[in-house]
């Protein structure tokens, strides 16, 4: 099995990355975490710590991807579930984990969510960690 978490810097993803670390022990998957971004930045490599120090923390045996997605016209949180969904669907992936990003419904219906874009659009599993 492999299992897709989703990381954004927010303390919700890194919750869900604690989680996905778990499950992916429990039910011995192996874990793929992954950051979408449309460039890379300073605010990119402290994602991608943080990510790093949860994994080591859990003492678990994977790398934190960087998505950089250069043709997304506006980096909003639903081009960024798109671009996981393609990851899914390109690499096969069973299982998708996400924080749920706690925006407000105007947010939500302006500029959608990642993790939302994700669970409508996908046919597999998905846990989103609150």
């Amino acid at each position: 099995m492999d299992v897709l978490a989703a990381v954004d810097g927010s303390e919700n993803s890194m919750r869900a990355l604690r989680f996905a670390t778990e499950f992916a022990a429990r039910y011995d998957a192996a874990l793929h975490v992954v950051h979408v971004t449309d460039q890379r930045t300073e605010a990119t490599e402290r994602i991608l710590a943080s990510a790093e120090a949860v994994l080591e923390e859990a003492d678990v045996d994977s790398d934190v991807e960087l998505a950089v997605v250069t043709e997304m016209a506006v980096p909003t949180a639903r081009a960024a579930g798109k671009e996981l969904l393609d990851l899914v669907a390109d690499e096969g992936f069973d299982h998708v984990v996400v924080g749920h990003h706690g925006a407000g419904r105007v947010e939500r219906a302006i500029l959608g969510s990642a993790s939302e874009t994700v669970v409508r659009g996908t046919t597999v599993p998905v846990t989103v960690v609150p």
